[in-house]
């Protein structure tokens, strides 16, 4: 047993007591003969308590170990000291013993023999000794001190599982390197004794246990269908009883491993919501996306299902080809239910068993709201007015609802009233369908209603008047007869007229119409005739024939109409006789022959020419001269010869009468003579009345010549002869530009009337052609301007149908054919033919140039408008596309392992050279397939593992980790070893584990560079890369037990002159252990020959 004292101690001091005596040695305890001083030498202990050590399990009569003296210095040779444990060691393991080595008496504690218990660490391992030391034969000399004994531990049990049974179950897709478990086992030894290690019974890849934790982790893949439970036993052994040559095991614990191919995630979603617009067809308000970590079935999504939030089930979840899920709706979804959006709660499960369902998850849907908060159109009524000489065809409104869907469509409800009017059903323009001149009806009542809405709007029509109604007499003519002696302003004659028109347009004034000046007026409101001059039948016409002209007050023309006035001069006498001469001297010879003519009186009455009477009114009383009464003959009755009249001289006093008038009387003086002169002569005023009379009727005749001119006179103007013509220069076709705004100018129609007012004003329409309702015609003035908004794309010209019209009678028209072009403008931008984006997925090895897909785009715009260039607004250096058609080409070197996706945004322009371009942009998405061209990348590129040299067999010395971006056997590696020294090494092929195969040996070889190979499983070729482990082998303390003297003391003498380098003895020492850890070393550590001697630190000599 003695060789277990220096077990675990390889670091305790050897001492040996060697006193070397000078002359001779001294004499034995007992043998100092001397006394003790008398006033009482010191007698105690060194110190007042020790340390020492003893190891358990120590065999009998193992002394105890102390780095300090123990004992009494001898004050003098002659006491005698004995020891004894007085306390402290109950269950007497212990024994103390004397040991007198020159004037030192050593205290030695030792276990005892025979029958005595063994101690035993794990119940004590600490004991404290009161120890007494006396004197033999002195009473008086005693003494304590105390020795706290440490009991050292011993390597005396062995590693035991608690507990011994373990069972686990984890899932088939569990990763490579997981802790699956931890078996744990306790060795109530301490320090290096209680030290263990673990591993597996029977050798095992798919599972590996670390040598000290008791974790166990997976090593390899899992395959439940090749094996679904695993039964592993793991010992452990302890390194202390290994190193001393015993197996050292315990126990055995035993680990189920059962496999099952678990659902073990639940699917996670990731929603975008998306606010699409109300007039969208088909809208999509959310995308789902779900990720599943587990393989197989149970990663796969079954469904994505909205569980809440929806009791009218107006959503619906549709899948799309890429496992995308999108939220849509019905048709009919009602948002004014939900004005603020609606929150669905959705959960996607998985097709794993058991199924997993996600977290719910709270989607807030909700489509962009209308412009207004309802449809409807955008007047409650329409109130329009149109002008009754319009002509068919003619716009009148443009009703629309609001917002206006694509599919619109208007119809009027049929009516008396709707058979005057036609609407556009697509564009909602009602326009007219007849003139309204004759229709009496002034208010027509619409209704329209548009389709799909069922709404309804009325629109009333009023029919504002025009002046087409022309003033009708009451009369076709009218004829009177009036008496010339009427007075100025006699009333003589009342026309009237009415006129269908309103307003001004049918308010009539009168006025007479004549060539020459008539006595007449009419009053213009009244339509009463009268006259303005005295009426003469003698020197005017008999009858007056003029026209009276009715005319209203409309405009842009008076309508008027005339009727022929004839008004007949009733002869009165109220003209007196005239004398064409008067105050006749005359000079008669006293011989006058009686009943000789003196001379002739000549009267003349206008009124009656052959009616005159004439009569001597005084101066003829005695009768001598005759005037006949009818011819005006003034004669002599009786001679003159006695005649004595006054002074000589008749005076005649003559009138004429018609025989209602007289005229003014006039004198004739005749002078009575005598002699044989002339017998008569007379000489009389002339009063012009014959020139008057002649100028009178001459005046008449010429009136009455006039009128009959006037009365053939045919009004030229009156009467509608021409037709309406257009301009010389109308053209056969305009253009127009497709943006030009609404109620902008085109084209200003011209046309010419030769006739006047009415049959010379000209109204414009456009009476077939206007298919879309995009043009009206101003009616007075021809121009034609924009209606509504035209679009090219939808109709690029127009061939309208222009027709004018005069407003005589009867009414004339013309009509010519003018095409309208319509002009392309940017209007459209370039709409992709893929309206969801692209996605194309090429090899990561596609060579620089290479084309790899067409984005194509149309716009419907032409030329410039229309014509694209294509680029991509993402940054990338990878990819190309060519601007003119679109193809996308690789320009840089791919590489799926650094970037393996790539969302491009393209961009299709169009390159108008006027205004603003237009653009649209869609996505490409380019996946990159693998391609098996990335060798396996040691991580770290070079491996460095320290490995204790007693490690067992079967541990886990070092992971290998690889990293190979590939996908499919392409990212598969597989491990092997170059070299591993004969066995030494093994690695596992899938995990990369390397394993020690066969024990190690620090004193054999301290470095190990290992070779290892990682291939991937790549085809047609797999790639290799090569990495070095250096693996350090750790030295485990194998100095097992301490250097030994076979005795306590030894005794030497050397003479006082001996020469230095005198060899006085040797001490020897003994080590079980082998090899450099049984080598000795000598050294002197104490002692009062310190500084005098040597030890030769190889042989044991001292010198």
């Amino acid at each position: 047993m003695g060789q277990w004292a220096g077990m675990q101690a390889p670091f305790l001091g050897l001492a040996l007591l060697l006193p070397l005596l000078l002359f001779h040695p001294l004499p034995c305890c007992g043998e100092n003969s001397q006394g003790p001083p008398q006033d009482g030498p010191p007698f105690r202990f060194t110190q007042t308590v020790y340390h020492a050590t003893v190891y358990e399990n120590s065999a009998a009569r193992t002394y105890a170990n102390s780095k300090v003296k123990m004992g009494i210095h001898l004050a003098q040779r002659s006491w005698e000291i004995r020891y004894r444990i007085t306390s402290g060691d109950d269950e007497g393991f212990f024994k103390a013993e004397e040991y007198v080595l020159g004037d030192f008496c050593f205290l030695r504690i030792r276990t005892k023999g025979g029958n005595a218990a063994i101690l035993n660490r794990e119940i004590q391992d600490n004991y404290v000794l009161t120890v007494k030391a006396s004197v033999k034969g002195e009473a008086l000399l005693e003494t304590w001190t105390k020795v706290s004994i440490q009991v050292l531990d011993m390597n005396d049990l062995r590693p035991l599982f608690s507990p011994t049974t373990y069972s686990v179950t984890i899932a088939e897709s569990t990763p490579l390197r997981t802790s699956i478990a931890q078996v744990t086992a306790t060795d109530a030894d301490i320090g290096s004794n209680g030290e263990f290690y673990y591993f597996f019974k029977e050798r095992i890849e798919l599972f590996a246990v670390h040598p000290t934790s008791g974790v166990v982790s997976l090593s390899g893949k899992l395959n439940i269908d090749e094996q679904n439970r695993y039964d592993l036993e793991i010992l452990a052994v302890d390194r202390g009883m290994k190193l001393y040559g015993n197996n050292g095991v315990s126990s055995t614990a035993k680990l189920f491993v059962h496999v099952e191919r678990l659902n073990e995630h639940a699917p996670v979603m990731n929603v975008v919501s998306h606010v699409p617009s109300w007039q969208d067809k088909n809208p999509v308000y959310a995308m789902v996306t779900v990720e599943d970590l587990d393989e197989g079935l149970n990663g796969e999504i079954d469904s994505v299902a909205i569980v809440g939030g929806d009791p009218s089930e107006q959503f619906f979840i549709e899948r799309s080809e890429e496992g995308e899920f999108a939220i849509k709706g019905l048709a009919s979804v009602d948002w004014e239910t939900y004005p603020y959006g609606c929150n669905l709660t959705l959960q996607a499960k998985d097709r794993g068993t058991p199924q997993k369902f996600s977290a719910v998850k709270i989607v807030h849907v909700m489509a962009r709201k209308r412009q207004t908060a309802e449809v409807k159109f955008e007047r409650e009524v329409y109130d329009v007015s149109v002008n009754e000489i319009s002509p068919p065809g003619t716009i009148v409104e443009a009703v629309k609802i609001n917002p206006e869907p694509d599919d619109t469509e208007y119809f009027l409800t049929p009516s008396a009233d709707a058979a005057f009017f036609q609407i556009n059903t697509l564009t909602g323009v009602i326009s007219t369908t007849h003139w309204f001149t004759q229709v009496t009806q002034d208010v027509f009542n619409l209704e329209v209603v548009e389709v799909d809405s069922e709404l309804r709007v009325k629109v009333q029509v009023t029919i504002d008047d025009a002046n087409d109604n022309t003033p009708t007499f009451a009369q076709s003519s009218y004829e009177v007869f009036v008496n010339e002696s009427v007075p100025i302003g006699t009333s003589v004659l009342t026309v009237s007229a009415v006129d269908d028109d309103k307003g001004e347009n049918g308010y009539i004034t009168f006025s007479i119409s004549s060539l020459q000046p008539l006595p007449f007026k009419v009053n213009q409101f009244s339509g009463v005739i009268s006259t303005t001059k005295e009426l003469d039948f003698e020197s005017s016409s008999e009858s007056f024939v003029f026209v009276v002209r009715a005319s209203d007050w409309g405009s842009p023309y008076r309508r008027e109409s005339e009727v022929n006035v004839t008004i007949h001069l009733e002869n009165a006498n109220d003209n007196q006789p005239l004398f064409e001469k008067i105050a006749c001297q005359g000079v008669v010879s006293r011989d006058f022959p009686v009943d000789e003519v003196l001379t002739t009186m000549s009267a003349i009455d206008i009124d009656e020419l052959e009616l005159v009477k004439y009569k001597i009114l005084s101066g003829n009383e005695w009768g001598y001269f005759d005037l006949n009464a009818d011819s005006g003959v003034l004669s002599l009755r009786r001679s003159l010869a006695t005649a004595s009249p006054k002074n000589g001289v008749f005076s005649l006093k003559i009138t004429a009468t018609d025989g209602e008038n007289f005229s003014d009387p006039m004198f004739v003086n005749i002078s009575i003579v005598h002699g044989k002169s002339s017998p008569k002569s007379f000489n009389c005023k002339e009063t012009r009345v014959a020139q008057k009379l002649a100028e009178k009727l001459l005046k008449k005749t010429k009136a009455s010549s006039k009128l009959k001119i006037e009365e053939g006179f045919i009004d030229l103007f009156s009467v509608n002869r021409q037709t309406p013509q257009f301009d010389k220069a109308f053209p056969t076709d305009v253009a127009v530009r497709e943006d030009l705004k609404v109620g902008s100018s085109i084209f200003k129609v011209n046309a010419y009337d030769g006739d006047t007012g009415f049959n010379g004003q000209i109204l414009y329409s456009i009476s077939d052609g206007n298919t879309d309702s995009c043009f009206t015609i101003d009616m007075e003035t021809g121009l034609i301007s924009v209606f509504l908004p035209m679009d090219r794309e939808k109709r690029d010209h127009y061939l309208l149908n222009l027709t004018i019209y005069d407003l005589g009678l009867p009414q004339k028209t013309a009509w010519r054919l003018l095409t309208i072009y319509i002009e392309d403008a940017n209007d459209n931008a370039p709409q992709f033919l893929h309206e969801g984006g692209y996605r194309i997925v090429i090899p990561e090895n596609t060579a620089i140039g290479t084309d790899i897909i067409q984005v194509e785009a149309t716009d419907k715009d032409l030329g410039h408008n229309g014509e694209i260039t294509y680029s991509i607004l993402t940054s990338s250096t990878q990819f190309g596309i060519n601007s003119t058609n679109g193809i996308v080409y690789v320009a840089g070197q791919l590489d799926r392992e650094f970037v393996s996706t790539f969302n491009l945004k393209i961009e299709a322009r169009d390159k108008a050279e006027k205004g603003r371009q237009r653009f649209s942009a869609t996505s490409l998405k380019i996946i990159l397939e693998d391609v098996n061209d990335c060798p396996p990348l040691f991580i770290p590129s070079v491996y460095k593992a320290r490995a204790l040299e007693d490690l067992p067999v079967g541990t886990v010395i070092a992971w290998l980790e690889t990293q190979d971006p590939d996908l499919g056997l392409g990212g598969q590696v597989r491990y092997s070893l170059a070299n591993d020294y004969n066995g030494r090494f093994e690695v596992d092929r899938a995990s990369g584990a390397i394993r020690l195969a066969k024990e190690l040996d620090y004193e054999s070889q301290q470095i190990y560079n290992l070779t290892v190979r990682a291939k991937d499983k790549g085809r047609p070729v797999s790639l290799l890369s090569v990495t070095f482990v250096e693996l350090e082998v750790v030295d485990v303390n194998e100095n097992l037990y301490a250097p030994y003297f076979a005795h306590f003391a030894l005794t030497g003498s050397v003479k006082e002159n001996a020469r230095i380098g005198t060899t006085l003895l040797q001490v020897s020492a003994h080590d079980e252990d082998s090899g450099r850890d049984g080598e000795i070393q000598y050294s002197v550590r104490d002692g009062s020959g310190l500084g005098r001697f040597a030890i030769d630190e190889e042989t044991g000599e001292f010198l």
